[in-house]
């Protein structure tokens, strides 16, 4: 079997420690520097023009613990993600936090984002409205007003301007942090990747909570050392697809059962970073070029389905051989958009799974279905 690590490895150690310590990261970031942190809900999100402010991203994320302090504030058949994230501002794990916002997204993040701006006091609050019909030819006018007047708001609210230059810092910032992921994800092309899906996992989502500077010098350290790293036997080569997902609990009991997560598409994967900013121009088109024609969401892909030929791309350029296909419980978009991925995948020859989430649900029953999956995708190779 593979080892997902190796006990003396410690490649990705400051990735998972960064996540697993968000709290404690943002905390000593403010004592540091004596920054604003801002805590956001969806990656739509401009991060560039919170840089461009001297802010840290945070990404509000849950914690994969049973909960039962959102009954009063969102309704129990939303998704449980949206709900654990509320959660976790109901406890006061995010205490840290100067302000909060989101860019329009589904509505149960947005119940999330609302229920938190109205019972958890916080110094600054903004609702950002993305449009949610990107293919509109409107769409980038449309979002490059909005980030105008979202600029606006954040220098009155910091008593500093925002220049051009600082916008080109900002820019420059995110779009380094993306195209070194994009060189690690290119390396899990190879037929023995040098990383984990796990490790990946760690590194993508420890970005969305970490300062910039450091992810990107920790990633260049990585990259280095990538070019001769070896983590054994790979098994089956898998891609996920779905709603947010950084249960790793999840990634690693797959890789513990000799497969490998080569490839992903979820907003805690290749959606976060792909696609840079082209500085070049009017810099607020740009940005909002970028966000505007990144690969979408699905409750932002429609009404053609832009996001099934980006899968099958992926699936044939990382040589998958089977997919698992996860959705967060009662996640509308998601649940629309399962059923054309699922058919589009299998016409091309792959096996997929489909499983429910709920970050209250024991892993164990995932296990046995995964294992039945897996056993389909080994008898597959025998013939």
């Amino acid at each position: 079997m593979m080892q997902l690590v190796k006990e003396e490895d410690m490649t990705f150690n400051q990735f998972k420690a960064w996540y697993e310590n968000r709290h404690d990261y943002a905390k000593a970031w403010k004592k540091r520097t004596g920054g604003k942190v801002i805590g956001y809900f969806c990656t739509y999100v401009p991060e560039e023009i919170l840089y461009a402010a001297n802010i840290l991203p945070v990404r509000i994320l849950g914690s994969h613990e049973p909960q039962d302090v959102t009954e009063p504030h969102i309704f129990a058949m939303f998704c449980p993600f949206c709900r654990d994230c509320l959660a976790q501002g109901l406890k006061g794990r995010f205490d840290y936090l100067d302000g909060i916002m989101i860019a329009q997204s589904c509505l149960h993040i947005r119940q999330a984002y609302t229920s938190w701006d109205l019972h958890i006091p916080t110094d600054y609050s903004y609702y950002l409205p993305h449009p949610m019909h990107v293919q509109s030819p409107q769409a980038i006018p449309y979002l490059r007003e909005e980030l105008i007047r979202f600029k606006e708001s954040l220098e009155k609210w910091t008593g500093q301007p925002i220049t051009d230059e600082d916008l080109k810092r900002g820019i420059e910032l995110m779009n380094a942090n993306r195209r070194l992921m994009e060189q690690v994800y290119e390396l899990r092309k190879k037929s023995n990747p040098p990383l984990t899906g796990l490790e990946a996992m760690y590194m993508v989502v420890s970005s969305q909570m970490t300062e910039k500077n450091e992810h990107n010098h920790e990633l260049e350290s990585l990259l280095q050392k990538l070019s001769t790293r070896d983590i054994g036997g790979h098994g089956e080569r898998l891609m996920i697809i779905g709603s947010e997902d950084d249960d790793t609990e999840f990634i690693m009991m797959v890789e513990g059962l000799n497969a490998t997560f080569v490839t992903d598409d979820h907003c805690t994967g290749t959606r976060y970073f792909q696609l840079e900013v082209n500085p070049s121009g009017d810099l607020m088109t740009a940005i909002a070029e970028r966000y505007v024609k990144r690969v979408p969401c699905p409750s932002k892909d429609w009404p053609e389905r832009t996001r099934l030929d980006h899968i099958l791309r992926l699936a044939k350029d990382y040589d998958v051989q089977g997919a698992i296909l996860i959705q967060q419980k009662f996640c509308d978009p998601h649940e629309l958009d399962t059923p054309m991925i699922k058919q589009k995948l299998e016409e091309l020859g792959l096996a997929t799974l489909f499983l429910e989430f709920d970050v209250t649900v024991p892993i164990g029953q995932f296990k046995t279905r995964v294992e039945a999956f897996l056993e389909i995708l080994r008898e597959e190779d025998l013939f």
